[in-house]
């Protein structure tokens, strides 16, 4: 699919490792790890089944002493890996104290990812965020303020709450809340710059676990800053509900030219792959024309005429074997990624389906002749038939590539 032409609001270029993020960029997608950030083995092998997945960050949670320790063992180990991917550190309450106490750790991250609701209270608050930000400085690494919905600056709460009271004219719950988490961003990031910050290193997100809110939430960011935006929903959930919720907000939200990086939030299922998240981001993407990531299989649902589960069959085999090659097809075969390629299960829309792919294969439905057209770039080249269709079309899939994309 080609891409589309979405303009996008101008905001600010920060680059965190060798990735830029904004500024005109494409769109980043990125993930998060689940595994006990201590353990560098396991750690180190998600990371790079993240990256291999198509991540091109990936956040790993420093929540005590262990952790910190671990995150320059993880650097190097990814290093020996041959894996490159900047590393973001997720912080929250005693990030000042880790970021002071382990420097190689500070250095080894490509990012800081910093709450300003569990930063601290009161006086603490601001000296313990400030101190966060130095070592940001220090290290000349770029920043996320990352505000979520679930842990708002008290302090911030109360003191809109009150002036909101004395407004002649208030806000309703709804649009408080929403207040609460863009002043909070933009104090946040105000801040950041008075203790020394440049402001290309400033990336912000209003994480909220609703559709409609999310939405308006980021409308209203993006009316108030130049800040590159990091989207998503904070808690999207498991399976078809977090997929399609996190859809719905971010496509809208992406159509109106609005984020610079996503994140799908998913809950996975029991013993499912965390690199889901990755795919998901990647296929929102590229279904709305904003980015190509992996050729996109167009395989019909089936019907009455296609009672032979054959054709579901090759629609997963091809698109396992698409994302399987990938990482390899990526270096060799400049432009792949883009490739469309049509499975379809009978003769109704079959073959004009193929013919719009650059290759295509209509397989026969129930009681048609046992014969399967491929047309390639809109014509008719072979017949297949037999009972290795599956292996044939697969090879003529490889040989195509091998031809078109060098």
């Amino acid at each position: 699919m080609k891409s589309v032409a979405i303009e996008r609001h101008d905001t600010l270029g920060v680059v965190v490792g060798d990735v830029r993020i904004g500024g005109g960029a494409p769109v980043v997608v990125q993930s998060m790890t689940n595994t006990d950030t201590a353990d560098v083995a396991s750690t180190s092998d998600q990371i790079a089944e993240l990256a291999t997945a198509g991540s091109e960050l990936v956040r790993i949670t420093v929540n005590n002493e262990a952790a910190a320790r671990a995150v320059p063992l993880i650097a190097e180990r990814l290093r020996q890996m041959d894996v490159n991917v900047p590393l973001i550190g997720d912080f929250h309450f005693n990030g000042h104290r880790l970021l002071s106490e382990f420097p190689a750790c500070a250095e080894a991250l490509a990012k800081y990812r910093i709450n300003p609701g569990n930063v601290g209270n009161g006086e603490k608050r601001d000296s313990q965020y400030a101190r966060m930000i130095e070592i940001a400085c220090r290290y000349q690494k770029s920043v996320r303020i990352g505000v979520n919905w679930g842990s708002l600056d008290k302090g911030l709460v109360a003191g809109l709450m009150d002036e909101n009271a004395r407004s002649p004219s208030p806000l309703d719950a709804d649009q408080m809340t929403r207040e609460v988490m863009v002043r909070s961003a933009l104090e946040s990031a105000q801040r950041a710059l008075e203790v020394g910050l440049p402001e290309n290193r400033i990336i912000l997100s209003c994480k909220v676990s609703g559709v409609q809110e999310l939405i308006a939430v980021y409308r209203e960011l993006v009316k108030r800053c130049r800040y590159p935006l990091h989207l998503g929903l904070t808690e999207a959930g498991m399976g078809s509900k977090g997929i399609v919720a996190s859809s719905a907000a971010l496509a809208v939200l992406l159509q109106e030219g609005i984020g610079d990086t996503i994140r799908i939030s998913l809950t996975p299922e029991p013993g499912g792959a965390r690199t889901r998240e990755v795919v998901v981001a990647q296929e929102l993407l590229q279904s709305m024309g904003i980015r190509a990531f992996t050729p996109m299989v167009v395989a019909c649902p089936g019907c009455g005429r296609t009672t032979s589960t054959y054709f579901q069959q090759l629609a997963k085999d091809v698109q396992n074997h698409l994302r399987s090659m990938m990482p390899e097809w990526r270096e060799r075969h400049p432009g792949v990624e883009s490739m469309s390629v049509a499975v379809m299960g009978c003769v109704v829309n079959g073959p004009g389906e193929s013919k719009q792919a650059n290759i295509g294969i209509s397989l026969p439905g129930t009681g048609e002749s046992p014969s399967a057209p491929v047309y390639v770039d809109g014509e008719k080249t072979v017949t297949l038939k037999g009972g290795d269709i599956a292996d044939q079309f697969i090879r003529l899939l490889d040989n195509y590539v091998q031809e078109k994309y060098y």
